[in-house]
Parts: C-alpha cells; sequence; structure tokens
C-alpha cells in the first residue's frame, strides 16, 4: 500500500469528475448528478481504504509523496498525513456524497438551476479540501488555502439563495483575500528565515536562532489568516452572511470543512511552526476564544433566520476549539481536534434538516414554521437528534470533544473554564428555543400537507446521525489516532503541557496513558 500515491489520486479523482461534468450534455441532467456521486462515492472508498492502511504507531506523517515543482525556489509537491489531518480528510470524503445525495432535487432549482455547474464546484471544492488537508508543503498549502475561494465564491454568488447571495460571495471572497494576502507575507517570511518550504524541515530547527519578533509577526500572519478562515471573533462577520445566502449542502461544506482549515491551521502551523510566539500570544488568543465563545451563543439566540443562527452557533462552537488549542494541554488539544470532527458531523446533520424543511417551506425564517412534528415526525425527530449533538449532549460525539477541552482549560487556568461554560448554557437555550419554535405547537395552514423526510433523505442525513451516536458512545477509534500527532504537537511547545509528560497521552475517559 505505501507504493500507491493514494493522496494524489484521492485529490486527482474529484478534479477530473469535475472536469468530466463540464462535458456531459445540459440536457442530461440525471447523468451528471449520477457520476457527481459515483466520484464522490469512488472518492470515500478511496480515502477508506488510504486510512485503513493508517498506523498510529507508525511515523507521524504517512502516505507521504514528494516531487519538485519549482525547485529554483525550493517549492515541491509534498504531501502526507498525520491522524488528524486523516481524519479531516475521511470528514471530507464522507460529507461530499452525502451533500449531493441531499440535493439531488435542488440542484436543478434556484435563481441559476444548473445541476450540472453546482455539483462540479463540489467536486472541485472536495479536491482542494483534501489537498490543503494534506500538503506538507507551506507554499503547497498556500496554493490550495487559496484555490478553494474559487469554487465556494460560485457555490454562493451564482447558486445561493435570496437576492444578497451576489453580496455575500463578494464579502467572503473579500475577507478570504485578506487572510490570503497577510498568509503569503507569512509565507515569504518564513522562506526568507528557514530557507524551505517543507514543514518537516521547518518544524526540525530551520527557523532555530531566528528574530524573535520577526517570528512573532509571522506568526501573527497565520493566524489572522487562520483567525479569518475559522472564523474567530472579530473576523467573523462574513460568515453568517455566506451560510445565510448559500443553499443548505453549500452550508454544511463550508461550515463543515472549510472552516477546519482556520483551526488545523492553528494547530499544524502556528503552533508547530513558532513554539515561542504561540506562547507569548497565548492569553490574547485564549480571550478572543472566549469572546468567541459567547458572542456567537447571543446572537444565535437573536437570530430569526435558521441558517443564519446555525452559522451564529459555529462562531461560539470555533471558539471551543481555538481554546482548546492555545490552552496548550494534551487534553485540550486531544478535544480541539476531536471536536473538529465531531463539529462537521453534527452541524452538518443541522444544515440538511434544516434545508429538507425549507425545501418543504420555501422560507428559512423561523417564524414560518411550527408543529412540524405533527405532520413530518421523523424530520422532526431526527432535527431533535442533530441539534441535541449541536448542544453537547452527554451521549452524542461532540460531548467528549468539548469536556476535554474543558478538563485542558480548567489544567490551564481555571477562569477561563468557568467563563466557557456560559457558553453551554447559552447553547442549550438557542437549540432548544429554535426546535420549540419550529417542531411545537400548532401547525399552521400553509404546512397543513408538508411531507416527511423521503427515502432519499434518510440516506442523506442518517449516516451523519448514526456517526455522531457512535462516536458519543464510543470516541476511543478517533483518539487512538489524533492522541499521537497530540503528542508530536506537544513535544515542539513552549513551554511544554503542564498537567502531562510529552509521552502522556489521553484516553476516552479523560485518564491519562502512555504512548509507546
Amino acid at each position: 500500500m505505501t507504493d500507491i500515491p493514494w493522496l494524489t489520486l484521492a485529490i486527482a479523482l474529484p478534479a477530473v469528475g469535475a472536469l468530466a461534468l463540464a462535458l456531459v450534455p445540459r440536457e442530461r441532467p440525471e447523468l451528471a448528478k449520477r457520476l457527481a456521486f459515483g466520484v464522490s462515492a469512488g472518492t470515500l472508498l478511496l480515502v477508506a481504504t488510504m486510512a485503513s492502511g493508517f498506523s498510529p504507531d507508525g511515523p507521524r506523517m504517512q502516505f507521504t509523496e514528494s516531487h519538485p515543482w519549482i525547485p529554483r525556489f525550493g517549492v515541491s509537491y509534498s504531501v502526507g498525513v498525520d491522524g488528524v489531518a486523516l481524519l479531516l480528510i475521511l470528514m471530507a470524503a464522507v460529507l461530499v456524497p452525502l451533500v449531493l445525495l441531499a440535493a439531488w432535487r435542488e440542484s436543478d432549482t434556484g435563481p441559476s438551476g444548473g445541476g450540472h455547474g453546482y455539483f462540479a464546484l463540489i467536486l472541485l471544492l472536495e479536491a482542494m479540501m483534501i489537498g490543503v488537508f494534506a500538503a506538507t508543503d507551506v507554499f503547497l498549502f498556500y496554493v490550495f488555502f487559496e484555490a478553494m475561494l474559487i469554487p465556494v465564491y460560485f457555490m454562493i454568488g451564482r447558486y445561493g439563495r435570496g437576492e444578497q447571495r451576489r453580496r455575500a460571495a463578494v464579502k467572503f471572497l473579500l475577507y478570504s483575500l485578506l487572510g490570503g494576502l497577510l498568509m503569503l507575507a507569512a509565507v515569504i517570511g518564513v522562506y526568507v528565515i528557514g530557507g524551505t518550504f517543507r514543514w518537516d524541515e521547518l518544524t526540525g530547527g530551520a527557523l532555530a536562532g531566528a528574530d524573535t519578533a520577526a517570528l512573532r509577526w509571522i506568526f501573527l500572519g497565520f493566524f489572522v489568516a487562520f483567525a479569518i478562515k475559522a472564523p474567530m471573533w472579530p473576523l467573523h462577520t462574513w460568515l453568517p452572511d455566506a451560510a445565510g445566502s448559500s443553499r443548505p449542502g453549500t452550508a454544511v461544506l463550508l461550515v463543515g470543512v472549510l472552516d477546519k482549515v482556520g483551526t488545523y491551521g492553528m494547530l499544524r502551523y502556528c503552533l508547530e511552526l513558532f513554539p515561542g510566539a504561540a506562547a507569548w500570544f497565548v492569553w490574547p488568543v485564549v480571550v478572543l476564544s472566549l469572546v468567541s465563545i459567547l458572542y456567537g451563543a447571543v446572537l444565535a439566540i437573536g437570530q430569526s433566520d435558521m441558517l443564519r443562527l446555525i452559522a451564529y452557533t459555529s462562531v461560539s462552537h470555533f471558539g471551543f476549539i481555538t481554546l482548546g488549542i492555545f490552552v496548550m494541554t494534551t487534553q485540550g488539544q486531544s478535544g480541539a481536534a476531536l471536536y473538529m470532527i465531531n463539529h462537521g458531523f453534527a452541524t452538518g446533520a443541522l444544515f440538511l434538516l434544516v434545508g429538507f424543511l425549507i425545501a418543504r417551506g420555501g422560507s428559512a425564517a423561523i417564524a414560518d414554521y411550527g408543529g412540524v412534528q405533527k405532520g413530518a415526525p421523523v424530520l422532526a425527530g431526527t432535527f431533535l437528534l442533530a441539534g441535541l449533538a449541536a448542544l453537547s449532549l452527554p451521549g452524542l460525539s461532540p460531548f467528549i470533544s468539548e469536556l476535554l477541552v474543558f478538563v485542558g482549560t480548567f489544567a490551564f487556568h481555571p477562569v477561563p473554564a468557568v467563563i466557557a461554560t456560559v457558553g453551554v448554557v447559552l447553547a442549550a437555550l438557542y437549540i432548544l428555543w429554535l426546535y420549540q419554535r419550529t417542531m411545537t405547537g400548532p401547525l399552521p395552514d400553509s404546512l397543513a400537507r408538508i411531507s416527511d423526510l423521503s427515502r432519499r433523505e434518510v440516506w442523506a442525513v442518517g449516516p451523519l446521525l448514526a456517526l455522531i451516536v457512535l462516536f458519543g458512545v464510543y470516541p476511543q477509534p478517533l483518539l487512538d489516532v489524533i492522541n499521537p500527532a497530540v503528542e508530536q504537537t506537544m513535544q515542539q511547545l513552549d513551554p511544554p503541557d503542564p498537567a502531562f509528560l510529552p509521552g502522556d497521552v489521553l484516553t476516552a475517559d479523560g485518564q491519562e496513558g502512555g504512548h509507546e
């Protein structure tokens, strides 16, 4: 298996599929949909086969490839994955075919119509998402980081919903370009100081002895770019507009996968390339994370649009992830990495179910619904399960992630941990309020003939709900893959974990355990 270029194939397959969709005649939309779904299912099978060969006890970076790209400037096509990157790629590969299945009927409707173009953009975006998580050359990472903007811009601006979709797409683009510009300056700075773009060489000592002030400025360039992508307060304002103007499938990929590039970048690049600078900025980032948790939750409570409400909940959730990353404890970072995966599944399910509801009611306004559980009990039941996962109910997968973040934060300092718990209380308010307003009470006349979930819709959201329950009851398989990568990150940090030695890892029950 080691001789097979798994990651290159995983990037190439959806990219070639997107090109193939452009060749399908517009008069054959069903063929285009079947081709897109087949390509995404093939990508999932390919990634799952690759994942089965990953050894948590093996080298940190596995399935590595490296080929010269621009030798004069030291740029190479270098890819590889550790446990965190592998799970994020696997999450993206799971979500894409489910999004395509959920959008099967929707793709031919809307202001722009055209299932061909929308499905092709989803496949192109999948290739970019796999590439950005797999890149081990900083310049290659930057290329994928910027290239993702192109399909997302058109997915919002052309295939979105509402009159403000073009404005939302431009706002997304401008924010992202600002972050990309700062990252480009930081990438150039890294090369000037370290003389290489290779991640392994940079973490292996290429930046040792560099000027402390210069490293802090470069750290800020990366951090702001990732904070925009995450998104993190006060750089978050593009997300509610983008999610509110997107099709639900676009929102799933935008919030479920793309935003994880920001938190993944903080974990992989900000901490490991600049451990000293990261330690110097710990408290400012912790404060910003706490503001994101509370601010996102409070604004979610006041929303009247379901898609915007979920977007604001994600601002709050990403605050927990960045908090777990920057408290620099083993538990916090394990929880943050696990949170990225579980948030993708839980929020993805919630966005898909809201999309099914909008398809029936024709509106995203909460006030236009009520009593849905009377006419569509399966829709209401699955909506409740996804909502309870979003508020981290014990027994569902986000709970253990949030618990580990709290434990790690408390080991860092009790005060931030206590403040963050307010976000949990607010989460219960906005989720239960949303369910009460839309699913209970009298059924309005406009929804008198509302239909329940179809078989296709059950197949689209069912796997996500199953994963939420499975990893809520038994998260150890994910932690077994995450922990070795966290251990390696902890060895790079300055100062080290105050609670555990670098060789200690975390088990699913929160206990310390040795890692050989």
